[in-house]
């Protein structure tokens, strides 16, 4: 079985493009959510392998729900994804616990290199 993954985006067609690289490749999407409070409900409630989380969202930011996520468990796997390549949004989602960070628009190819990347 493939390795569960929650994504998480305020675009719905982004959380679908992701899906649909993801599952392509063998993985499986356990939930989705929209913001960062959500993420944070969701991952309680869900326990994936993997989040795949946009930075800028309402409610809570992604970088706020990495750091809620990983009070709940320190070992928690979370990529982040922004339009904004910022690199200050870089290192404070690093900082905040995330193992890797994906630029939009994003290729195929890096998603699934920094999905197996992290889960391995």
């Amino acid at each position: 079985m493939g390795k569960r993954i929650l994504i998480v985006d305020d675009a719905a067609f982004m959380r679908m493009m992701i899906k649909d690289i993801l599952t392509k490749n063998g993985y499986e999407i356990v939930g989705e959510a929209d913001n960062g409070v959500k993420a944070v409900d969701e991952y309680k409630r869900l326990a994936p392998d993997l989040v795949i989380m946009d930075i800028i969202m309402p409610e809570m930011s992604g970088i706020d729900a990495v750091r809620e996520i990983r009070k709940l468990n320190s070992e928690a796997r979370v990529i982040m994804c922004s339009a904004m390549g910022q690199q200050a949004m870089v290192i404070e989602s690093i900082q905040a616990g995330a193992r890797d960070f994906i630029v939009k628009p994003f290729h195929a190819d890096r998603v699934v290199e920094a999905v197996k990347k992290v889960l391995n």
